[in-house]
């Protein structure tokens, strides 16, 4: 017997949590506004599941797994869009510099201006926690 038309069946649904919140987890790294949206995407897909596979009386680790996987990138992804918007500026004046830099050299001057510009706008804790802006 088959699933009336737009409902999922229950034995996915975990599996699509699940899939759903690592792609969204890789997404985050790549590119975080993308993996904010892909993020809230897989946590309501895992929300919806639990009801779904507790209905069938199957398992809910796949879901619940969906859920904390898509709960930390959201987490992540969130704080890199945070972090990118509050050095929007900085950010805009490296690509810039870049563009006009030939050579290895230069563009390791670009990207020091670019470390010496967000060391001034952000507190020495922030930097530390985040070890790539530190020499």
């Amino acid at each position: 017997m088959q699933a009336p038309a737009g409902q999922q069946p229950a034995d996915s649904a975990g599996r699509r949590a699940i899939w759903l919140s690592i792609a969204a987890l890789a997404m985050t790294f790549m590119l975080p506004l993308a993996g904010l949206v892909m993020a809230l995407f897989a946590l309501v897909t895992g929300i919806r599941a639990l009801p779904l596979l507790k209905g069938a009386g199957k398992p809910t680790g796949m879901a619940v797994s969906g859920i904390t996987v898509s709960s930390i990138a959201l987490a992540l992804s969130a704080m890199a869009t945070g972090m990118q918007l509050y050095l929007m500026n900085e950010y805009s004046a490296l690509q810039e510099c870049m563009k006009g830099a030939g050579t290895v050299m230069s563009q390791g001057e670009c990207f020091t201006q670019f470390r010496d510009a967000a060391q001034r706008k952000l507190p020495a804790d922030v930097l530390e926690l985040l070890g790539t802006m530190q020499p």
